[in-house]
């Protein structure tokens, strides 16, 4: 029998958190905290997840405020390096970075395009590559990408739903040429979470915020809309020792049934 891992050693273990800086990243990385793990709080201006390490140390967490440009791989790389030189070796990873350019098809420009792509698909491939083989030498591993309901597809969203379904097929595949490492890769697909991209969204279509929660809830068989905390839980549990037979999987947070 192997013997479980101690106490020890779960609370010794370090988390990367793409896009924390505000909304589920955020939520995510202060979640992880609490658990215990020692995060780096990762975002494109380091200055902007200033807010996010300090509420971790201030409740007695690690954590590390680390600027990087998901798409560029060099600095993908030496983000992971300083990481592990100055938190310890990754053993979670949280692909939460992204971006919105929604526009209906005959409007969407190719920039609006590969942005989106380049921040979600490429973003998420380029930290993988980059933390697993720290995953790999400890045989042990979390992996955890942030998708969306609108993977299921959503008007006006080609490119982001494009995106969210490729990282369903990204997990799956991570999943299955990882797990004979003790790695496990996970999708959480959220639906509607109140955040800075659906008040965006809100903005782009001329709806008041508040009544756009509120037909959303409607909408809904909770009958509420998520926040960012509904998400870091689900997360949470991904990340975690319990978690170890659950891998491939896309985890729905939408607040009832998707299809």
């Amino acid at each position: 029998m192997s013997e479980q891992p101690t106490v020890e050693s779960e609370q010794s273990r370090v988390a990367i958190v793409t896009g924390a800086a505000r909304g589920i990243g955020a939520a995510t990385a202060r979640r992880l905290a609490t658990d215990g793990l020692a995060v780096a709080v990762v975002d494109l201006d380091e200055s902007a997840a200033a807010a996010t390490v300090e509420s971790i140390v201030a409740a007695g967490g690690r954590a590390l405020a680390v600027g990087a440009d998901v798409v560029d791989p060099e600095q993908v790389q030496a983000a992971v390096e300083r990481v592990a030189a100055e938190l310890g070796a990754p053993a979670v990873l949280v692909n939460n970075a992204g971006v919105l350019r929604d526009n209906l098809l005959f409007k969407m420009t190719d920039a609006d395009w590969d942005t989106v792509l380049g921040v979600h698909l490429r973003g998420a491939f380029l930290f993988t590559r980059a933390v697993q083989k720290h995953m790999v030498k400890q045989r042990w591993g979390r992996i955890v990408n942030l998708s969306s309901t609108s993977a299921l597809g959503n008007r006006g969203q080609a490119n982001y739903a494009a995106a969210k379904a490729g990282l369903q097929g990204f997990t799956k595949t991570l999943a299955i040429e990882l797990g004979p490492f003790g790695i496990t890769a996970n999708a959480v697909a959220p639906g509607f979470i109140v955040t800075d991209m659906t008040a965006a969204t809100a903005a782009r279509i001329g709806v008041d915020f508040d009544d756009f929660q509120r037909a959303g809830a409607a909408e809904i068989p909770v009958r509420r809309v998520g926040r960012p905390e509904d998400v870091a839980h689900t997360i949470s549990y991904l990340a975690s020792e319990g978690a170890s037979f659950v891998s491939g999987q896309v985890i729905y947070v939408a607040g009832g049934p998707r299809d």
